[in-house]
């Protein structure tokens, strides 16, 4: 016979479990039944600044749910996207590799503008990434994971370039296309149906994530989630309660900024509704949350203050970006990490995350950010690379035709050092520790730093099989340029 006590155990542990299934929630009963593998979601907002959002110190757009990611998890201060552009961008993070692999090096084509104002044959781009590269959809499938790309895609159409042709089980809304035709239904475009009349093109995506991650929590499928809002590129375009708070709250903005704004915020209501979607499924503490932009804002809208330079230029502005790690079940938050990080190292970490193996035959540039994440080994490496073999026009209304001409640049610790490859152009270094805004060029200072970066970027040139241009073109007109003074303030 037991005794009273283990009577008493029995009676009280037939209670408890009866007090959960009957009283506590649904959401809590979920978690248990999560898979043990993570879940991932991947954020990449278009041409959002370094200086963007409300905790990295815009003081106009409001960001709380944003900011509430960053104190909650992990925060990259130096974090690069692999180009000053779209394209490429997206190509080495979906790829994990650097661009004179997939050879996407810039928008659409690369001769841009006016062929009297090209000192150089610009190094010819793809337009659409290549079915021999492995993506990081493509490397998470064969350990059973779920995948879903929603929004902007910009690297070809399916059914055999876009995302459906490049391992996603779903695709929604991502084609060649770099920009939308319009954010509000009808969207004109193929790869998403329209919505009601007025619907606004970050809501539906938004939308659509809610209901995927929600059906593959029912059938307990880890997933992917490559959600890529086509905000905040142009066209400008906003909901219209919004609009109007931001010209209220500072009468004196321009509209584009006003406008600008009001889309930053519809970003972040989107993320506070997949967070408060993660809670109500139970599986805040099984999904990895990674936000981050494909390059540096649009120099005509926005400031990227003190960093010099925007979209379209290696410089500081157009390259440096956001990026937040949130991942409760195993990061600590409010950390901060001052390490140069890079796009590349995306897909790498995604493998370390949802322990997927590396894909055989195709080479990943990146690193794992998993040791700087948890605190634990050593994150060791030489250096970081761009490469930019073409040119980038001006804006509308600028007095000089290009925002940058053919370039390489190379970061190794605080030194920066950019090389044109025009032959009248000089190389420019930067203690990025000391001179953040890249104002003072220590080219001739540092005559051997400059040298061990240059002989660096020369070797990794060679071992990446890097093109560089130097056939000059017969219809440049020395008269039309000073390429001297082409640099961007």
């Amino acid at each position: 016979m037991k005794s009273n006590y283990l009577q008493f155990r029995d009676i009280a542990i037939s209670f408890a479990v009866l007090f959960v299934l009957l009283v506590v929630p649904v959401s809590a009963q979920l978690a248990t039944e999560v898979p043990s593998k993570p879940n991932v979601i991947l954020i990449v907002i278009d041409d959002l600044g370094w200086k963007d959002l409300a905790f990295m110190g815009n003081e106009f757009a409001e960001t709380p749910n944003i900011d509430r990611l960053a104190s909650e998890g992990v925060v990259f201060t130096n974090a690069y996207a692999n180009a000053p552009n779209c394209a490429p961008s997206r190509a080495s993070l979906l790829s994990g590799q650097y661009t004179p692999r997939h050879e996407i090096y810039t928008v659409t084509t690369s001769y841009r503008c006016e062929a009297k104002d090209r000192q150089l044959i610009s190094t010819p781009t793809k337009d659409f990434l290549g079915r021999s590269v492995v993506t990081m959809a493509e490397a998470v499938k064969s350990n059973g994971y779920v995948s879903a790309a929603m929004g902007k895609w910009h690297l070809g159409n399916d059914p055999r370039f876009g995302p459906s042709g490049q391992g996603f089980n779903f695709n929604l809304g991502g084609s060649s296309a770099g920009l939308p035709a319009s954010y509000f239904s009808p969207y004109k475009n193929p790869y998403i149906k329209d919505g009601a009349p007025g619907e606004y093109l970050t809501d539906r995506l938004t939308g659509e994530a809610l209901r995927f991650m929600t059906g593959q929590q029912a059938g307990n499928h880890p997933f992917l989630l490559y959600l890529s809002h086509y905000a905040l590129h142009v066209p400008l375009m906003a909901k219209q309660e919004l609009v109007e708070k931001y010209q209220k709250k500072s009468p004196d903005r321009s509209k584009a900024s006003v406008v600008y704004a009001a889309m930053i915020e519809s970003v972040d209501q989107g993320v506070g509704q997949i967070m408060v979607k993660l809670k109500e499924l139970g599986i805040t503490q099984n999904t990895v949350i990674i936000f981050t932009s494909d390059n540096g804002g649009h120099g005509g809208v926005t400031s990227m203050s003190p960093l010099r330079g925007a979209k379209g230029t290696l410089y500081e502005g157009g390259i440096r970006v956001p990026l937040i790690v949130h991942w409760p079940g195993r990061l600590n938050g409010g950390v901060v990490i001052d390490t140069p990080v890079i796009g590349t190292d995306l897909y790498p970490t995604i493998l370390e995350i949802t322990g997927s193996d590396r894909p055989s035959d195709h080479v990943l540039d990146g690193k794992s950010l998993m040791s700087l994440l948890t605190n634990s080994g050593t994150f060791e490496r030489e250096a970081i690379f761009w490469h930019f073999p073409v040119y980038i026009n001006s804006h509308p209304g600028m007095n000089k035709p290009w925002l940058t001409t053919p370039a390489a640049a190379v970061r190794r610790g605080n030194w920066k050092l950019i090389e044109y490859f025009e032959p009248n152009r000089d190389a420019e270094l930067y203690n990025l520790e000391s001179d953040i805004s890249e104002q003072h060029n220590l080219i001739e200072v540092e005559t051997q730093v400059a040298k061990d970066l240059f002989d660096l970027m020369v070797e990794w040139r060679k071992s990446i099989d890097a093109p560089v241009p130097t056939e000059p073109n017969l219809l440049y007109e020395a008269a039309a340029v000073d390429a001297r003074d082409l640099n961007i303030r």
